[in-house]
This record gives structure tokens, C-alpha cells and sequence, in this order.
């Protein structure tokens, strides 16, 4: 039996039992780790001790972007993330190019850090007990192996724990973030004495092309602050307490990932980074000379990329449960089961596909498939604030975008400026995989759609498909706090 529909009964189908401190914590759960923990094995050789101005362009233009998030949130406060704005502001065909940018972005990233997490784990298992798990088992078959079999169990236990509820999901992620944020500290304490300012002589070796290309890898991390936009069904009072979510995060995540990857960089040779497994683990135990700072933090690394593996997943199927509210995709997705008041099945199928890409794809091109589909959602974010406020100047904002338009338009700008450095094989993916989304568009989205049902729950009500929304907002979807 499933759950009356949120769009006919005025009422949010999932259960608001989430506040400020957890969604805080999604935004922060979902975003530190993946830039720290292991990518800046990637980045780093491709920026060499330059990857310090990685983070900072990275977390500049994901702050700029950041704070349209926190406008359209307080202004539509409902779960879909940047497809309902595009769906709000732009019709349905632009949000069906910005749900293959998000199905993208949270699949990919999903199984690009849960490939991470065999790293860490082999770290804490062979410190402890001084065995590891066998190379055929935890790494993908092009990386010598047959299947990282961590991955795929990662993967089934953030998916049993989102099936019991999301206000547990919610309170486990929030005790793991406490976790991960003292680990991190832990190491910009412990790394600053292994600080070597002669590992920074070298400092931008394939300048700024160098720098543009890892932030556009390190940006993939940045997906945390869309996370927090996915939960609108699930936040009580969400005028307020999303945007007040994603302006925490924000500041929370840039702050860290800037002081860690300095000390990581001042510590150790930015050579060394290229095809190094746990580095910040191995890295403070080259400067302590002793394998318990490497154990805790390698600890810290297991329960940091548990928690953002949660809130992806948590994130891909709230996306899903809104298109297939809005008729963009099966009924399947939008099922929910009236005791847990989770969308089950959904969650059983997003889960199969990213232990299956995580169990078999190598992370390097994982992380940067995400990059781009999160700058293109990043894009469309930037350019919907203003739609809106073009379109709907008289709706109630709980938070304003500040120097409007410069800000906007300079998030749009640096996006489109991090996605020309991408590699031209990522971007023809990309292409096709848009192309694959709009094929499904046509071929069946639009026939089945809620518009073409003249039903709307849309956030704001359409007169057809892919034409422009009504200049007054759905009062069913825009339900008063």
C-alpha cells in the first residue's frame, strides 16, 4: 500500500523530522572527505603544491553557487535540489537536462567514494590486526582486481540504514560528522610539525592550467551543498532551515579542505601524492613515526566516507522520488512505504546500480564524471535565482542572494570556467548521457508527465511542457512552514 500523494493532499509524503544540526550536518556529512581523504591523490599531481588555489577556487565558485542554493531553498523549499528549481523556473525539458546532471552527479559520486573507502579500510585493517583484504577483492577489474567488494557492502549498509528511516540516517550521519571533523583537526595538528616549507619551492610546476584541471576534479566534493537541498520534504520549518544549512556547510567544508590540503602539501612532497592509497593516514605516520596517528585517522577516513555515502544515496533517491511525483519517470520512485515513510524500492535500485559501478569502475574517472555534472547543476542553480526573481519578484524569499546580479552571474561564469579545463573524453560522456536522458524524455517522459496530465506539482504550475511556469506559485507543493 502506498502513501497518499504529496501533491493532492497538500502534506509532505515523507516524514519532516529532520532540523538545523542534521541538515547541517547532511551538507557537511556529504561534502568532507572526498576532496581530503582521497582525491587529493588525484589532484595533486596535477597541480602540484598549487592544489591549495584548487581548493579555494573550487570552494569560491561552489560558495557563489552556494548562496543561490540557499535563496531558491528558503523561496521553493521542497526535496529535488536543482532539478525542481530548473523545473520551477524553466519548464520541464531544461529540468530533465538537469536530472541527468544530478542522477550523474549522486550515482557517480556515490560509487566514486565508496571506491575510496576499500583504501582506508585496508590502512585500519592492516594496523590493527596486520592483514589486508586481498587486491582481487578491492579494486576494480582495471585496477588488477575482480571487484572492490568493500564497496558494494558499503553500499547495502547506507541502504539498509536509509530503508529504516531518514531521521535515523539523519542522527547517525550527524554523530559521524563530530567524528570526522575531530579527525581532520587531529591532523592539521599533527601535520603542521611535519611542515617543510622546501616541499612548497616548486609551487605551481603546470601553472594555471594545472590549477583549473584539479579543481575540476576536487569539485565533485562540493556536491554536499546540494545534498541539503534534496531534503526539503524531510525539514521542519524549511523556508529558514535550509538555507541556514547550506551557508553552515559551506563555511565549515572550505574552511577545512583549505587548512588540510596546505598541511598535506607543506608536509610531504607533492610527488609522493600520484597513486598514494590513505594519504593523509601514511602521511602522519611518516611524521610521527608510528603507525597510531595513521590507525586513527584511517578509522576517522572509514566512518568520514560511510557518512557521505549515506547522504549521496539519501540525496540520488530523494531526486528520483521527485521526478517520478512530477511523472518524469516510473511510479516506481515515488512509492513510499506508509510504516517508514521511505521510499523503499527506489532506494533498493539506486543502491544496485552504484554498488555496480563502484565495484567495477576505477575512481579517477568516476571523480571527474561527477565534476561535471555537478558544475552543469551548479550552472543551471546560478541562472534559475535569476529567472525567479525576474518571474516571481514578489515571492517570499527567507534568504536573498547578496549583490545581486553580480553573484549569479559570477557563479555561472566560474562554472562554465572550471568546466572548459575538464578532459574533452569527460565531456563527450557527459554529452551522451544528456543525450540519453532527453531521448527518454521524448520518448516517454513527456507523455507521462503531470503537466501533459494537466495535474500540476511542479512548484510552480505550467501550462505545458518545456513552456514557461505561471506566474503564481502550486499551493500544494508550496506548503506554508
Amino acid at each position: 500500500m502506498e502513501a497518499e500523494s504529496g501533491s493532492e493532499t497538500g502534506r509532505s509524503e515523507l516524514s519532516r523530522s529532520i532540523g538545523l544540526f542534521q541538515l547541517s550536518a547532511f551538507g557537511i556529512g556529504a561534502t568532507i572527505g572526498t576532496g581530503i581523504f582521497f582525491v587529493l591523490a588525484q589532484a595533486v599531481p596535477l597541480a602540484g603544491p598549487a592544489v591549495i588555489w584548487s581548493f579555494v577556487i573550487a570552494g569560491v565558485v561552489a560558495g557563489l553557487t552556494a548562496v543561490c542554493y540557499a535563496e531558491l531553498a528558503g523561496a521553493v523549499p521542497v526535496s529535488g535540489s536543482s532539478y525542481s528549481y530548473a523545473y520551477a523556473t524553466m519548464g520541464e525539458l531544461v529540468a530533465m537536462v538537469v536530472a541527468a546532471c544530478l542522477l550523474l552527479e549522486y550515482g557517480v559520486s556515490g560509487a566514486a567514494v565508496a571506491v575510496g573507502w576499500s583504501q582506508y579500510l585496508n590502512e585500519l585493517l592492516d594496523n590493527l590486526i596486520g592483514w589486508r583484504i586481498p587486491e582481487a577483492l578491492a579494486n576494480s577489474p582495471e585496477e588488477g582486481g575482480l571487484i572492490n567488494l568493500p564497496a558494494v557492502v558499503l553500499i547495502a549498509m547506507c541502504a539498509a540504514l536509509l530503508i529504516r528511516g531518514a531521521s535515523e540516517s539523519a542522527k547517525v550521519n550527524a554523530v559521524m560528522v563530530v567524528i570526522k571533523i575531530g579527525i581532520l583537526i587531529m591532523f592539521i595538528a599533527i601535520g603542521i610539525t611535519g611542515w617543510n616549507t622546501d616541499n612548497l619551492a616548486d609551487f605551481a610546476p603546470f601553472g594555471m592550467a594545472g590549477i583549473t584541471a584539479a579543481a575540476g576534479v576536487i569539485f565533485f566534493s562540493f556536491i554536499g551543498l546540494d545534498a541539503v537541498s534534496t531534503a526539503g520534504d524531510e525539514v521542519r520549518n524549511p523556508h529558514r532551515t535550509l538555507p541556514t544549512a547550506i551557508i553552515i556547510a559551506l563555511i565549515t567544508v572550505t574552511g577545512l579542505y583549505i587548512l588540510v590540503s596546505l598541511v598535506a602539501v607543506a608536509a610531504q612532497p607533492w610527488t609522493q601524492f600520484e597513486g598514494q592509497e590513505a594519504g593523509l593516514a601514511q602521511i602522519l605516520e611518516s611524521i610521527v613515526g608510528a603507525s597510531w596517528p595513521g590507525t586513527v585517522l584511517a578509522a576517522g577516513a572509514v566512518v568520514s566516507i560511510f557518512s557521505i555515502t549515506l547522504v549521496v544515496l539519501y540525496g540520488q533517491t530523494r531526486i528520483l522520488f521527485t521526478m517520478s511525483r512530477d511523472g518524469m519517470i516510473p511510479s516506481l520512485f515515488h512509492r513510499v512505504n506508509p510504516r517508514t515513510r521511505t521510499p523503499i524500492p527506489n532506494t533498493i535500485v539506486v543502491a544496485a546500480v552504484v554498488a555496480l559501478l563502484a565495484g567495477f569502475v576505477p575512481i579517477s574517472f568516476l571523480a571527474e564524471m561527477t565534476s561535471v555534472g555537478t558544475l552543469v547543476a551548479f550552472l543551471v542553480v546560478s541562472v534559475a535565482v535569476m529567472v525567479l526573481r525576474r518571474r516571481e519578484p514578489d515571492l517570499p524569499r527567507s534568504f536573498r542572494v547578496p549583490l545581486y546580479p553580480i553573484t549569479p552571474i559570477l557563479s555561472a561564469l566560474g562554472c562554465l570556467w572550471i568546466i572548459k579545463d575538464l578532459r574533452p573524453i569527460t565531456l563527450l560522456v557527459f554529452v551522451g548521457w544528456v543525450a540519453v536522458a532527453l531521448v527518454w524524455y521524448f520518448t516517454w517522459g513527456i507523455r507521462h508527465s503531470a503537466l501533459q496530465r494537466h495535474r500540476p506539482v511542479g512548484l510552480l504550475a505550467e501550462p505545458a511542457a518545456g513552456s514557461a511556469p505561471a506566474s503564481t506559485p502550486n499551493p500544494t507543493t508550496l506548503e506554508k512552514d
